[in-house]
């Protein structure tokens, strides 16, 4: 329930973060555990008072991410007034930079909401070839936008700040593996680390929704 992004040291502390979970997970009632479950960052991120952002890091290309959408979507859609969900797309490859620039122009023409499933969909489903500026902009297009404004928005300085942003979002947080959750500039978990090895992505994504209530409530009573 994970895919590899970078840095070999991280994803080995990791595996053996994941290796040494009890045999019980998460998912089927034991306790939480900081450092196996779900790390804490070393260096807290600024936070709003009285706000908690929750940051879904994903990839476009990442089938575990296209079957946890629906999920963390759902999840999304019930969370309270004062809690806050956002995705960040990362990766370092060229394909990968495209799709931020993708979704960056999503998000900055007001239509993210409208078409990031169908970005999804055509990656893992339609099996388009997004690979490219060109086929990036087609698509687009495909989707009713129009086409001068896309590309103005694709190549703008707002998305090349984002993708900045990103990586270093991405970083303090140290999301190597996707699909993930950033909690509140504190914490940080995913399918895999909730569930422990061995688990279903099903049990995963349960796992994962049902530990970040546990942690947006840690933060929300101040015992973070």
């Amino acid at each position: 329930m994970k895919t590899l992004i970078s840095r070999r040291e991280f994803s080995s502390t990791l595996g053996l973060a994941m290796a040494a979970l009890p045999t019980l997970s998460l998912a089927q009632g034991a306790a939480p555990v900081e450092g196996k479950h779900y790390l804490r960052l070393a260096q807290p991120l600024p936070s709003t008072p009285g706000k908690i952002e929750v940051i879904e890091f994903f990839l476009y290309t990442c089938q575990h991410c296209f079957a946890f959408d629906p999920h963390v979507s759902a999840w999304a859609k019930q969370l309270p007034a004062d809690v806050s969900f956002r995705r960040v797309h990362v990766g370092v490859g060229a394909m990968h930079k495209l799709h931020q620039r993708l979704m960056f122009a999503l998000e900055s023409l007001g239509r993210l909401g409208d078409f990031h499933e169908s970005v999804f969909k055509a990656i893992h489903v339609q099996r388009l070839d997004l690979s490219d500026e060109k086929a990036i902009t087609q698509f687009a297009v495909s989707l009713g936008l129009e086409e001068a404004k896309f590309k103005a928005a694709f190549n703008s300085f707002t998305a090349n700040s984002r993708m900045a942003q990103s990586a270093q979002l991405a970083a303090a947080y140290r999301a190597e593996t996707v699909p993930a959750l950033g909690i509140g500039g504190r914490f940080l978990t995913s399918p895999s680390l909730a569930a422990g090895p061995g688990q279903s992505a099903a049990v995963g994504h349960q796992a994962a929704l049902a530990l970040s209530n546990q942690l947006i409530q840690q933060l929300r009573g101040g015992k973070a």
